[in-house]
């Protein structure tokens, strides 16, 4: 927009008297032509006069480039430093992760799609910090926009849950924005590119947990292992009496070490199939019945009955049998374990609404014991995580159950539900979709 000086300056320069003074010297070197040419050449003084009052004329009355005109000219090479083109839009646009284009100042001018999802509105025009207030990212934003220097910081957010970010700061230059010897100026525009790395984070804690955790669980058998042996080869090498108790401890120990491993082994081998999905047939009746039959003597010494009960007439899911019999059995195992305060557990096959179009078929297993407290039942699918350390060791149990049932479910698409509370008994459903639907 033209200033009032500016406006008047334009006026002064249209006038013209103002016109004729600015080409002065050009009217000048048309007179020395016209004398010239007169004197030397002979043509009629009233020509050569007549030359001089038209180049005159022309000099004060035809139109040249104002100065308003050079300042707009300069006003859209501004406006170009402040808005970003079409072309650098797109290409952020183009990328998945949240973009914001900011300028030297720090004021937003443009965010792409996926940092809208994210941050919900931005605006641009307003502040950056209004959208990202991670102090540490908004430092690195200050010193690239003062030393052209690109940078990467992490940082972490406690509220409303833990999450890890990294953001690329960098400084992007407009054609011409350079100065005489090549040295790059203050960036028209610096791009922040964030990356949400919450996941990454967790999944790498979740591997060192697991190795502690894995470390952890066989030490303690291997220093028993370890000390009984020592023990019947020094004090209690002549005694048959404290040789058959120590001897039964330590298979009870070899079998703890046993479970373990198998149950690590599988869940390595159930991670290595994670993303090939089933493609057999399955029955849920039929792997029910096969679960209470294999497990009734289990339940018989425990002084539990499975009960089945089956509310649809075919529950044929897409699906690896034996992975599905090995969540089944975990299942009611656990129920049997865990649950013995009840009398009964039950395995029901069901057909629920969850929100989609078709029905899924459900396998629940239900208890009547204890419950779970509610702070305990989002951690209970977390490897090695035990709600009573003391009565999982006492029933043989390894910490792997119910992880090793989320990662088989995981793969064959399906959903497990918990349901406890203290004194009302668990249950524990899986959701499937039938297999016209999957």
């Amino acid at each position: 927009m033209t200033s009032p000086d500016d406006l008047a300056i334009d006026l002064e320069e249209a006038a013209p008297l103002s016109r004729f003074r600015d080409a002065r010297w050009l009217v000048f070197v048309g007179v020395v032509l016209g004398a010239v040419a007169s004197g030397v050449y002979g043509v009629p003084v009233l020509a050569s006069l007549s030359g001089v009052v038209i180049l005159a004329m022309v000099a004060a009355f035809v139109p040249r480039r104002s100065r308003s005109m050079k300042l707009q000219a300069g006003q859209r090479r501004q406006l170009r430093r402040m808005w970003p083109g079409t072309g650098m839009k797109v290409t952020v646009d183009a990328l998945p992760v949240p973009c914001f284009v900011a300028d030297g100042r720090g004021i937003t001018r443009y965010v792409n799609a996926a940092a809208i999802d994210y941050y919900g509105q931005v605006k641009p025009g307003d502040p950056l910090s209004f959208s990202l207030r991670a102090p540490s990212l908004l430092e690195a934003f200050d010193r690239v926009s003062t030393t052209g220097e690109p940078e990467r910081i992490h940082w972490q957010e406690k509220v409303p849950t833990e999450a890890f970010f990294e953001a690329h700061v960098a400084p992007v230059y407009m054609p011409g924005s350079a100065v005489a010897d090549n040295l790059p100026t203050k960036p028209d525009f610096i791009l922040v590119v964030i990356n949400d790395q919450t996941e990454q984070k967790r999944l790498e804690r979740m591997r060192t947990d697991f190795v502690a955790n894995a470390s952890h669980e066989l030490r303690t058998p291997l220093a028993s292992l370890t000390g009984f042996v020592e023990t019947l080869q020094g004090p209690a090498k002549d005694d048959p009496e404290a040789r058959d108790r120590f001897l039964k401890i330590m298979l009870e120990q070899a079998g703890r070490m046993r479970r373990l491993i198998d149950d690590i082994l599988s869940l390595s081998r159930i991670e290595l199939k994670a993303h090939v999905r089933p493609s057999a047939s399955v029955d849920l009746i039929e792997i029910a019945r096969h679960t209470a039959d294999a497990l009734a003597p289990l339940a018989h010494d425990l002084g539990i009955t499975i009960r089945t009960e089956v509310d649809v007439d075919d529950a044929i899911v897409r699906g690896d049998r034996d992975e599905l019999i090995q969540v089944a059995e975990n299942l009611v195992e656990n129920a049997l374990k865990y649950g013995g305060d009840g009398e009964f557990v039950d395995i029901r096959i069901s057909m629920k609404k969850n929100g989609d179009p078709v029905d899924h078929i459900c396998l629940s297993v239900q208890d009547y014991g204890a419950g779970i407290a509610s702070e305990h039942v989002p951690r209970l699918t977390e490897r090695f995580y035990r709600v009573d350390v003391g009565s999982s060791r006492a029933m043989k149990g390894t910490g792997l159950g119910l992880a090793i049932v989320k990662h088989i479910l995981a793969r064959h698409r399906a959903r497990l539900e918990i349901a406890s509370a203290p004194g009302k008994g668990s249950v524990f459903t899986v959701h499937f979709l039938p297999i016209e639907a999957s």
